[in-house]
Parts: C-alpha cells; sequence; structure tokens
C-alpha cells in the first residue's frame, strides 16, 4: 500500500509541477535530470567543489574492473598495510584475489584494499590516479580530480 501511494503522491508532483524544495535534501549539492531529454529538474549548487570521500572506491572498483583479472592473485604490498581510516586489516605479505579486494573495497570501505589494488593494477598508486582521472575526464566528469584511491581527505581531491 505505501508503495502505490508513494508512486501517486510522486506522480501528482511532477504532473502538478511541484517545484522541489532546497531544505527537503540533506545532500550539500545535487542534481536531477530526467534521463531521455536531459532536462535538469531539481539544481541545489551542483556546480559546488566538495570532497568526494568514499564515492571515489567507485572509480577505483571501476578502474580496475577494466583492468585487472578478477582471479589474479594480489601479493599486498606493505604501503597497503596499515593504511589510517576503514580497513580490512590487510597484512602485508598476504595473498588475496583481485576478486576479494573489491569485495574489501565496496563492502568495507577498505582504503588498504584501494591502495593494494592501484598498486596491482597501476603499477604504482600514483600511475592507477592517473588512470583513475583519466577514466573520469573520458566520462565527462571534467571537475572531478582524484589524488587517492581511497578518497582520503586532500585539497585537490574533489568533485562537482
Amino acid at each position: 500500500m505505501k508503495k502505490y501511494i508513494s508512486v501517486i503522491l510522486s506522480a501528482l508532483i511532477l504532473a502538478l509541477n511541484i517545484p522541489f524544495c532546497a531544505g527537503a535534501y540533506s545532500a550539500r549539492s545535487m542534481i536531477l535530470m530526467e534521463k531521455s531529454t536531459g532536462t535538469v529538474l531539481v539544481d541545489i549548487d551542483c556546480d559546488k567543489t566538495l570532497p568526494m570521500a568514499s564515492t571515489t572506491k567507485i572509480m577505483t572498483a571501476l578502474v580496475t574492473l577494466e583492468n585487472a583479472d578478477l582471479d589474479a592473485n594480489v601479493v599486498i604490498p606493505a604501503k597497503a598495510a596499515g593504511i589510517e581510516g576503514s580497513s580490512m586489516y590487510l597484512i602485508a605479505g598476504e595473498t588475496l584475489s583481485v576478486r576479494d579486494l573489491l569485495y574489501g573495497l565496496m563492502l568495507t570501505s577498505g582504503n588498504d584494499a584501494a591502495t593494494a589494488l592501484a598498486i596491482h593494477v597501476g603499477k604504482s598508486e600514483e600511475q592507477f590516479v592517473a588512470m583513475m582521472n583519466d577514466k573520469a575526464r573520458a566520462l565527462g566528469l571534467e571537475n572531478t580530480n582524484f589524488k587517492n584511491p581511497s578518497g582520503l581527505p586532500d585539497d585537490e581531491h574533489h568533485t562537482t
């Protein structure tokens, strides 16, 4: 029943062209577009530059999926063990598959998994970040800049 009420209310809002209210959202910025026409329905500071934190991990996963064999084994480098923030508690020298590291990246938001994958796929964290930025440009994300594969704070790590 709740589902039907929600659908009816949504249809009424769109049909009556009731404007969306900025105070109704907790996001500091957002844009809502109709897919087939590209019509902007809601724009709340959509060009505001903001840190992207764990959203970074989506790009890390995408670049990894496009450039690595899921069944490949990764020996965890010392640089990936003990990374600050969320972690899957990797131990330097242990071996995990790319697939398992992706699960740790996305399910536990593992910063250590992000670093291990970056080094495995890009041969260095810096080269992997360059791959992330190249992918962002290819997707048209002109106001996005990555400085690391995990989303840890950096003044130059941002998106709109």
